[in-house]
Order: C-alpha cells, then structure tokens, then sequence
C-alpha cells in the first residue's frame, strides 16, 4: 500500500497510527539517523557519502596494524567533539513517550548513545556504541573515555594538536568552549583537511582533524606514526569500537531481540532514517509481516514508503515533539 503523505503534524500521526490499529497498545519506535541532528550522516544530502568519503570495513581494520593505527588517530581526533553531543528534541520527545509508556523500545542503529542522554530507558543499540570498546583476544570491554586518555599518553604531540584546535574554537566562539558545536565545526570544518589546518593556525597541519560521522574523521597524515592501546586485560593489541563496521554483521542475538519486539508491536514508527541499510528495512519487513502498522517520519524518500500507511515528510525533531506534546499523549498509557 503506497504511504499517505501528510504535513509535519504529529496529531495527525497519531491519528492515522490509531485509525490502522484501532488503539495503541505497545509501540515501538525504530530511530535510526535522525534527519534534525546537526551531525551530517553518510547516505544523506550532504552527507560523507557525496564527498567521496568511505568509513573504514571490518576487513581491513583486522587486516594490517597501519589500519587500525589509521582508524584510532582518526577516532582519537573527533572523540572530544563526538562524545559531548547533546541530544537534540527529537530524543527528547521520544523519551518522553517511553516514560509515559507509549513507547515500548527504542531501536536505534546510531552509535552516539544520544537516546541515552536524551532520558530513554529501553534502547537496543543494533549496531553497538562507540562508547565501549572490545578486545579482540579476550572480549575484555572497557570504557572508550579510558581508551581515550591512554591514546593521549602514547600520543602526546596528536593530544596537543587537538587542545590546540579546541582552544581555537573556544576562542571564536568568544570564551563559550567546545559545547558551542558552530564554532567548533567552523575550527574543525567538516569538508576538507586543507580547510580546518587553516583555523588551526599554529598546529601540526599534518594532524589537525575533520569530523566525519560518528566520530570518524579525517587527517592529512591518515595517522601516520600514531600509537594504539593494548588490552588492559591480557595485553592483546587489537582493541576496536564495539560497534558493527560496514562489512560486519549485527550479532544474532541482538538481531533475534529486535525482530521479536517488532513483531510483537501494534506500529513501529520509523523516525529521519532512509531504512536503506539492510539491518534497519528487515525489521520494517517483519514488523508488518505480523500485522502493525507503520508510519515513517523522514525528510525524502525511504526504502519502506511502499510499505508505510502514513508518512510525515518533516523534520525528526519538529514531528516528535509535537507527538509528545498531543493532549491524548501527556498522560501515562494505562495497560
């Protein structure tokens, strides 16, 4: 059935959810990049993808040392700006719908952790969090901030190229620190290395990073010479973001958990993703196998729009909010 387009009213989600269902019992929200972000993402307009930017495979950061080298100076430049994002109003309002009881779960191939700080319960990371990392001998998990400060102890000279350029931005953005993320992306542009070395007057120019998505960036030595981490368990050398790399698979469990909770929901409501990744439009697939709805909002066209018995062409953050706000939605959901 081909989706109903209507305008950036969350009521009017909300009713054709509750026109298709009848009532709603256990819903089940599936946010995966969420289009009102101020992050960039890799298939969207604008996004990593269109400037001939490929993130690092599964494959080649276990082939060679240089490649993992390679990925962890990258990681290590963008963590300080990556980990502080602050959940935006689209986490927000999904939170508020979880508390309520209106949302069951939330599922999110994001690997920021913002469904966290925005105040959610029940999150299923499909693709893991950068904010633990694996030892690949021993599965020891230890906290990516740890990591962080023991990349920066082996790498003093890349620590003091990235101080440098967080300084910068604090400076332009007049005393208001790194949290002020325009100024931040105005002294690490995301565009081109040549462009943030310009704003870092001062700084190694052969280390001063560009923000990629989730927390990938670019650096005009490609992390030449840079010194990882050993595992502090057994002392195993290759220690990698526990999060599932293009060319990698989600682990069964976690997939079998996320297919059980759609197929069990009333309407999964897809929220600012395209579904193009395989991992996100099998559970669309299932979802309405067992008999829910589906409502999608995003800005363009998404793999499931055939599919959808409403879609909102808005913004994430604009459609939620209004959703959580809706006079039929402020008060707990009684079993």
């Amino acid at each position: 059935m081909a989706a109903k387009l209507l305008a950036s009213r969350g009521d009017m989600v909300l009713a054709s959810a509750a026109a298709c269902k009848g009532q709603l019992r256990r819903t089940l929200t599936s946010s995966v990049q969420f289009s009102s972000t101020t992050r960039r993402d890799y298939r969207g307009p604008g996004g990593a993808y269109t400037t001939g930017f490929t993130p690092m495979t599964h494959q080649q950061f276990m082939a060679k040392p240089e490649n993992r080298s390679r990925y962890w100076a990258r990681s290590f430049a963008g963590w300080h700006e990556f980990a502080f994002v602050q959940p935006n109003a689209a986490h927000e309002a999904i939170a508020r719908l979880q508390g309520r009881g209106w949302l069951d779960l939330v599922i999110t191939q994001n690997v920021d952790r913002l469904h966290h700080k925005g105040g959610s319960g029940r999150v299923l990371e499909l693709h893991g969090t950068t904010h633990r990392v694996v030892c690949m001998d021993c599965g020891h998990s230890s906290c990516r901030h740890e990591v962080q400060q023991r990349l920066a102890d082996l790498n003093p000279h890349m620590a003091a190229a990235v101080r440098h350029a967080s300084s910068a931005a604090a400076a332009a953005a007049g005393g208001g620190g790194i949290s002020n993320r325009g100024a931040y992306e105005r002294a690490l542009r995301v565009g081109t290395a040549a462009d943030a070395r310009k704003v870092a007057a001062g700084a190694d120019a052969e280390q001063v990073p560009v923000v990629r998505p989730d927390g990938d960036i670019e650096l005009g030595d490609a992390g030449r010479h840079f010194r990882t981490a050993a595992c502090a368990a057994c002392g195993g050398q290759v220690l990698k973001p526990d999060v599932v790399f293009f060319g990698d698979s989600v682990p069964k469990g976690r997939v079998e958990s996320a297919l059980s909770a759609v197929q069990s929901s009333d309407l999964l409501l897809v929220v600012g993703s395209s579904l193009m990744v395989w991992s996100a439009f099998r559970l669309v697939k299932a979802a309405k196998a067992a008999g829910a709805a589906l409502a999608i909002v995003n800005v363009g066209p998404t793999r499931a729009d055939d599919l959808a018995d409403v879609k909102v062409e808005a913004l994430a953050g604009e459609v939620c909010m209004q959703l959580a706000m809706h006079p039929s939605l402020l008060v707990p959901r009684v079993a």
